[in-house]
């Protein structure tokens, strides 16, 4: 069944936007008595049926309504910094709301190649990816944030740091507990700075290692996703 996402649903029926109502009549080629389910990114899950196909809206009725569908027990926000190629953040976006993200924040470092996001662009990728994953969470995608700015103002219950600097590091399995809220801060291509790492260890950061291989940065952000949600299973 084909899925639209449509944040701003309030009532028992509904009028699609001209892009997605174009999208509904002219790409999809539906039509009136076709059901499709509609998700409001704040955990709600519709079936509804087409009730009407003009030229530029198509209006539905709700039949069935889910609320908090899929909701997880835990809170997962991953902090990377852009990456040179801007492909792989989109990748690295798709993939983490496929797989269960709430938030992410695209931090600007040290050694950061990419200072600048189109915002707009990446929300388009996370907003396909939750349709086509039938996500009723749409993960919030925060402006583009100094590293020392994000560190002043976080406060999740469990903050983590994946660094390749040798040095004491724990994997993320045996220090996690269960069912919180957590943070875990991805660097540049070429790492954090020993500055950057002394700051988050200041504030509370606990170093971890994603395994022996050095990852890309955003095969790195993906692991520490994939890691976090399998504990929390």
């Amino acid at each position: 069944m084909h899925v639209f996402y449509t944040p701003d649903l309030s009532s028992t029926s509904y009028t699609l936007n001209e892009e997605e109502s174009k999208h509904c009549s002219k790409v999809l080629r539906l039509d009136v008595g076709d059901q499709v389910h509609l998700i409001d990114g704040k955990g709600g899950l519709y079936k509804a049926q087409i009730l009407n196909v003009g030229k530029k809206n198509v209006q539905l009725q709700i039949e069935e309504t889910h609320f908090e569908y899929g909701k997880r027990n835990h809170y997962l926000h991953i902090a990377v910094a852009p990456t040179k190629n801007i492909d792989r953040l989109e990748w690295f976006l798709e993939k983490a709301t496929e797989i269960g993200i709430d938030e992410i924040t695209p931090i600007i470092c040290d050694r950061s190649e990419r200072k600048v996001i189109k915002q707009e662009r990446l929300e388009k990728v996370i907003t396909s990816a939750v349709k086509q994953s039938l996500t009723a969470y749409h993960p919030k995608l925060n402006p583009a944030t100094a590293f020392t700015e994000l560190i002043k103002k976080e406060n999740s219950s469990e903050k983590f740091i994946a660094h390749c600097i040798d040095g004491e590091k724990d994997y993320i399995q045996q220090l996690v507990e269960r069912h919180q809220s957590y943070l875990i801060l991805i660097g540049p291509e070429g790492d954090f700075t020993p500055a950057e790492i002394a700051i988050a260890l200041q504030s509370g950061y606990k170093p971890v290692t994603l395994g022996n291989t050095r990852l890309r940065t955003e095969t790195a952000a993906l692991a520490a996703c994939f890691e976090l949600n399998f504990i929390n299973r």
